[in-house]
């Protein structure tokens, strides 16, 4: 796909072309939400670009994505519409045109936090999902995500607080499952003979190594919540991972050592060159310092 097929980036919306710590959170969000959507009908509300809504098509019985922007859904149809499975449709996330237990599952990335309806939201997902659905929904958390890193967000409405979030899902979906989500850069050591190991260490910033028997020890910056009225699958994992094959993080850091090492070279080179100058004689130089003599 050539690149002038892309959407400008607004700021916000995420898009395929986006690159660091964006593109790890918003593709980890689908990668992760995949493993509920084979052979499912699915709805994508607040869908954007549409990428994930295609990523899921990959495996759902139907996706639909839905979006308000209808220049985001022309664009999401345009490039990834004659995929199978999958279909765009222009709608407001707060006021679904579906009707009751449409859907198996519902996910909802970073939308939230754009809506004073957040009520409406929530009972529209409630309502088209079935009675065995889920919901996979997004949100940043109002403390670390603004308050810590003392950002604010122009494009949110209303960031919630965890304790915030939990009492807008369980009165619609009693079985909450709650993670944390944030970017790390790790680095992964392991035996290939064993199994994965099942637990993990970490070192401290005062260089003290711990071991993390039971999830990882930082504060997140998103919430992912996947929400049910029944119980939740047994099989819910309790670590997910998201890597990228070409290792993009790695090569974006590389390049930039690369340009400073090219800048600090010929920075030197031009202070020595500056240096030079204002040690050679010239005779402007020489004039000037006979006339302060005198």
């Amino acid at each position: 796909m050539s690149d002038d097929s892309a959407l400008p980036f607004t700021g916000e919306r995420f898009t395929p072309e986006c690159v660091r710590e964006i593109w790890h959170e918003h593709w980890h969000r689908y990668a992760f939400a995949r493993r509920f959507a084979a052979g499912r009908r699915v709805l994508d509300a607040a869908c954007g670009e549409g990428y994930g809504s295609a990523l899921l098509a990959s495996v759902a019985a139907d996706v639909v994505g839905v979006d308000v922007d209808a220049a985001a859904v022309a664009h999401a149809r345009q490039r990834y519409g004659a995929r199978p499975r999958l279909r765009y449709e222009r709608a407001d996330a707060t006021a679904l045109p579906f009707g009751d237990r449409a859907f198996d599952l519902v996910v909802s990335f970073e939308t939230l936090e754009h809506l004073a309806a957040q009520e409406a939201l929530l009972q529209g997902f409630a309502r088209v999902l079935a009675d065995d659905g889920v919901l996979v929904i997004s949100s940043p958390d109002k403390r670390t995500y603004s308050e810590l890193a003392g950002f604010r967000n122009e494009f949110h409405v209303r960031e919630l607080y965890r304790d915030e979030l939990l009492a807008l899902l369980r009165p619609h979906f009693p079985e909450v499952r709650l993670y944390g989500q944030k970017l790390l850069f790790q680095s992964a050591l392991w035996s290939l003979d064993d199994g994965p190991p099942e637990s993990c260490e970490t070192l401290t910033a005062d260089g003290r190594a711990e071991q993390v028997e039971a999830g990882l020890d930082y504060a997140p910056l998103y919430f992912v919540a996947v929400c049910s009225r029944r119980a939740l699958p047994a099989a819910l994992p309790g670590l997910s991972l998201f890597g990228d094959a070409g290792e993009s993080v790695y090569a974006h850091y590389n390049h930039e050592i690369r340009k400073n090492i090219e800048a600090g070279g010929r920075i030197a080179e031009l202070e020595a060159e500056l240096e030079r100058l204002r040690s050679t004689p010239t005779p402007q130089r020489d004039a000037r310092w006979w006339r302060r003599k005198r």
